[in-house]
């Protein structure tokens, strides 16, 4: 690797190492309650949706994040541009708080599924626009595909969404070689067990077609991503769907599976493109700046 090169990458390391240390101190703010209000700008259910931005965004954050810390980047990104911005918390686990993510995986769209509905009964909007990162990406497909989801959604947009499974860089491929190690997974954390390729959740949810029709689909990847691997796993097949690649869109972006979805503004650039299409603006490395 050239010297500017490791420069750029250690950099990056740098920057991503910063902004998880910066995740324990949000979670103890919200220990309290881990629930947005209105004084943070989103979750402010007297929200009315605008003419020119007429569905609510709903954020679905990843494995292991919450309603809070997953999104203190990209909620007030989309709040400043006139969005009515909604986020949840699914895949609790009882003795677990705030990690959240880590339950079965269709329970996890069963509670997407009824924030849905609160959230159009709270704004009178006939659909929303799903943004998820991680598993946030992937399980409201199970939602899309097997709860009637597909009624209540305009779109889905995907940060890293591990689509067809998240081999963490092939550690994964190394579990049958430790006895009992998948069944732990299973019986202990069954939303991480979900995400294993092959499993039978994954198995379900891709059998037939990656999409269902009348959702526009978009996947925003990054070819730095260490968890959601191989990047192209990611990418989902079918109508309606565009990939994206985050290096296509700006080279020196050196951002992976945590920093793409908590704080790439060249992403969130990206991801209210595919909110607003009728009024896309190009994404270049100079979007960092917007």
């Amino acid at each position: 690797m050239l010297p500017w090169k490791r420069v750029l990458r250690s950099a990056a390391a740098l920057l991503l190492t910063a902004a998880v240390a910066t995740l324990p101190a949000a979670t103890a703010a919200h220990a309290a309650d881990a629930t947005v209000t209105s004084d943070s700008g989103w979750n402010d259910y007297s929200c009315k949706p605008s003419a020119a931005h007429p569905r609510p965004v709903v954020l679905v954050h990843g494995t292991f994040g919450n309603s809070v810390d997953n999104w203190l980047g990209l909620a007030p990104y989309l709040t400043q541009r006139g969005y009515c911005v909604f986020s949840l918390d699914y895949g609790q686990l009882p003795g677990v708080p705030f990690f959240h993510g880590l339950g079965p995986i269709d329970k996890s769209a069963e509670q997407l599924d009824a924030f849905v509905d609160k959230v159009l009964a709270a704004t009178g909007a006939a659909e929303v626009d799903l943004v998820g990162h991680s598993q946030g990406g992937m399980m409201p497909r199970y939602y899309l595909k097997f709860l009637g989801g597909a009624a209540e959604v305009n779109a889905l947009i995907g940060l890293a969404p591990d689509n067809h499974g998240a081999t963490l860089s092939g550690l994964t491929h190394l579990l049958p070689y430790f006895p009992g190690a998948e069944d732990l997974l299973s019986t202990a954390t069954p939303g991480l067990a979900d995400q294993i390729p092959g499993s039978a959740f994954l198995t379900k949810l891709n059998e037939g077609g990656d999409t269902v029709p009348g959702v526009r689909y978009t996947v925003i990847a990054t070819k730095y991503d260490q968890v959601a691997t191989p990047y192209r796993s990611q990418y989902l097949d079918g109508a309606n769907v565009r990939n994206v690649l985050l290096q296509d869109l700006c080279p020196v972006d050196l951002s992976e599976h945590l920093a793409i979805g908590l704080f790439d503004r060249i992403a969130f650039h990206e991801v209210a493109n595919s909110l607003d299409p009728a009024r896309t603006k190009p994404t270049t490395c100079a979007s960092v700046f917007s």
